[in-house]
């Protein structure tokens, strides 16, 4: 599983690409799609951690990537990743790095995953005020 990072807000600018941020991915308003993926691991981590960071970098530099959140806990792991289109969602899974740590994935990593890709068509968020009080302290 990829470690916990998301994204800052897209910009207007073609050029500019999403940096991390400490907790939730920044999506435009849907449309988008969301890729996601859980998993169950193996016990041999080797290497896992240095190839996450390395996808991670490489999926920053993927045309229509917009963000990822990932958390992992009591061993299963969910990683969902949005994209503009199917059309980038379609070039992440071809690219030749992304496919070679996917086979590895497959041959050390992962003990069993699903990946799901679906079409966010609405999308909310909620803060708490900073100035609320915290009713169970």
């Amino acid at each position: 599983m990829l470690a916990f990072w998301d994204y800052a807000p897209m910009s207007t600018d073609p050029q500019h690409r999403p940096e991390p941020s400490p907790v939730f991915a920044r999506t435009p308003e849907p449309p988008y799609y969301a890729v996601i993926f859980t998993t169950t691991q193996t016990d041999d981590g080797e290497g896992y951690g240095d190839t996450a960071a390395a996808m991670e970098a490489l999926a920053l530099q993927q045309p229509g990537y917009l963000g990822i959140e990932s958390a992992r806990s009591g061993g299963l792991g969910i990683t969902v990743s949005y994209w503009t289109d199917e059309v980038a969602i379609s070039a992440w899974r071809q690219n030749v790095l992304h496919a070679a740590a996917r086979e590895q994935g497959r041959a050390q990593w992962y003990a069993h995953y699903e990946l799901r890709v679906a079409k966010v068509e609405r999308a909310s968020n909620w803060d708490r005020p900073a100035s609320a009080e915290h009713p169970h302290q």
